[in-house]
């Protein structure tokens, strides 16, 4: 039995309930031959135009994602375990992956992670930050008009491909960080409260090379709601993508 359906067990038994947005990604024990996937959208593709239009959502989320857990799908065949263990613990862990492996599962789990968590951040009418988390991004981050400037120029300075987040401690402490390709801040034992793609793929039927343009128009998309769970949920310790 994966980690994730002990998990789905224990709270069943102990009559506590969890948001699926917290949810990772992975199948239940009943199918053992691919223990990833991509979980479908609580909204339309189109529902975040004319920020982020639907064909770029169908091609990002339904061939690139796809694509990243197909191979996920074939490495675990081989390596069960990358399925078994919690998300965090492969990631924080890469050196325990096979040499023959390690890079595949660093990209492509770390893609998975990366863009579960994108989805589920998103939404049509997200509403605005509030309670804790507003709190919080006016403590550590000086509101929530810096915190898009600060993201937005983070985000910019990516060379290439990458993405740009906001981490979050178990404290609640929020910091503004990057990383390159597909890796995830869980790679160095922090968590990612919320993050926004950067990758070319993310974008370019509509903004092209702007990225900028596309940086600013994101924050239309985002779902306050979402992240009023995740915040709570980092700092009860059960957030897991």
């Amino acid at each position: 039995m994966s980690s994730m359906s002990r998990r789905h067990l224990i709270i069943a038994a102990t009559g506590i309930t969890i948001s699926p947005r917290l949810v990772f990604a992975q199948a239940a024990a009943s199918a053992p031959s691919a223990p990833f996937k991509v979980d479908p959208l609580t909204y339309a593709a189109s529902a975040l135009e004319p920020h982020i239009d639907g064909k770029t959502m169908e091609i990002h989320r339904d061939r690139h994602h796809q694509a990243y857990v197909t191979n996920l799908n074939n490495f675990a065949k081989d390596n069960p375990s990358i399925a078994d263990k919690p998300i965090a613990e492969v990631l924080g862990n890469l050196a325990a992956i096979p040499d023959a492996i390690r890079t595949g599962v660093r990209n492509n789990l770390g893609a998975h992670a990366n863009h579960s968590m994108f989805w589920q951040i998103m939404g049509p009418n997200g509403g605005n930050a509030h309670g804790d988390v507003l709190a919080a991004i006016d403590r550590d981050l000086g509101g929530i008009e810096k915190l898009q400037t600060d993201f937005n120029a983070a985000g910019g300075r990516v060379f290439g491909s990458g993405w740009v987040f906001v981490t979050v401690s178990k404290e609640g402490e929020l910091a503004i960080e990057t990383r390159p390709n597909q890796d995830h801040p869980m790679m160095d034992g922090k968590r990612a409260l919320l993050g926004n793609d950067v990758w070319e793929h993310a974008y370019y039927l509509n903004y092209q090379n702007r990225r900028a343009d596309y940086l600013k128009a994101w924050w239309n998309t985002v779902n306050w709601r979402a992240i009023d769970e995740r915040y709570a949920a980092a700092k009860a310790g059960t957030l897991v993508i």
